[in-house]
């Protein structure tokens, strides 16, 4: 056996480890371990309603989370998504109740979710102003406009071809899950192979580098944000049809979830670093691990307390790895 026939039997073993020890792959395991935990103690849990809801009920969650992977991968953070979420889904429900036509309710709420978005990247972008302080006032802008427009009046007697929810492709695969599974594959392929998706983790892990390669940082900025507006619509739209009744209120903590999704997935808080099929994976857990909690009879308002665990792990481990690398 040659050499160079050795070393690759001696790297194989390494690589495959590699793998094993991603973040992803341990987020599958988890989700895959915990169901069966929990199914062992009760096995209501393993029901094939119980595991059809939990996709079903958190599958725009995922969506927003793939959106809000790429801001933060870009060096910064989204916290008006929650509240753009419920605005969009009232702006999509008002025009398909009042007769308008089902495709311009839902585009509507595609293209109001990037204008709004890339609204916020142009002023972060242009007048360096930083991301949490812009969508902070988003925020509060979007919240208290969605209140004092709509009185807090629920949203009825929706249009029967308005829930995309709903629909079935092949009769079995929810359109949600598609959707999901869909824009998690696109955005994963697009930010590892295109120049335009690698710039994103140039610009969060070294703008000035990324300026010196001749990446602009302000456009690559205002990209994400529309993008991100994208995937919010989209989630806006799974968020609206999952019900008869659309509230329009903003969904409590919803930022705070999607959030905890992207970086429990593997995206560093500090950007450059993660992936968009970490952050579905972890929103799947997060979602699961609410459904436990009822299986096991514990409250499930400590879901709160499980998702601020989950990022300061995180967090901390993600700190500890770039030192390590650093060697400090």
């Amino acid at each position: 056996m040659t050499a160079v026939t050795l070393a690759g039997a001696e790297a194989d073993p390494r690589r495959w480890l590699k793998v094993f020890a991603s973040q992803e792959a341990l987020l599958a395991i988890a989700v895959i371990g915990l169901a069966i935990a929990v199914g062992l103690y009760n096995p209501r849990f393993l029901a094939a309603r119980n595991l059809s809801d939990v996709l079903l009920g958190n599958a725009y969650i995922a969506v927003a989370a793939v959106g809000m992977s790429m801001v933060i991968v870009s060096g910064n953070i989204d916290i008006s998504v929650g509240a753009l979420i419920g605005v969009l889904a009232t702006i999509s429900g008002t025009l398909a109740v009042n007769g308008a036509p089902i495709v311009v309710a839902w585009l509507a709420a595609l293209v109001a979710g990037i204008l709004v978005m890339a609204l916020q990247g142009v002023i972060i972008a242009y007048l360096r102003i930083p991301a949490i302080v812009v969508t902070l006032g988003m925020l509060s802008i979007l919240k208290g406009g969605l209140i004092s427009v709509t009185g807090g009046k629920w949203i009825t007697d929706l249009p029967d071809s308005f829930h995309l929810a709903d629909i079935e492709l092949f009769g079995v695969l929810p359109f949600p899950v598609f959707l999901m599974i869909l824009v998690t594959i696109l955005a994963a392929l697009w930010m590892r192979y295109s120049a335009s998706g690698r710039a994103i983790y140039a610009v969060g892990g070294n703008a000035e580098a990324a300026r010196l390669c001749g990446i602009s940082q302000p456009r690559t900025i205002v990209m994400v944000f529309a993008l991100h507006g994208l995937f919010a619509g989209a989630a806006a739209l799974l968020y609206a049809t999952q019900l008869r009744v659309i509230q329009s209120t903003v969904p409590p903590n919803l930022e705070l979830t999607i959030i905890t999704a992207s970086v429990v997935g593997g995206v560093s808080i500090l950007g450059g670093v993660g992936t968009v099929v970490g952050s579905t994976l972890a929103a799947v857990l997060i979602a699961e691990i609410a459904s436990a909690l009822v299986f096991i009879d514990v409250s499930p308002y400590w879901i709160r307390a499980v998702q601020g665990v989950l990022i300061l792990v995180t967090v901390i481990a993600d700190i500890l790895r770039r030192r390590r690398m650093a060697g400090v």
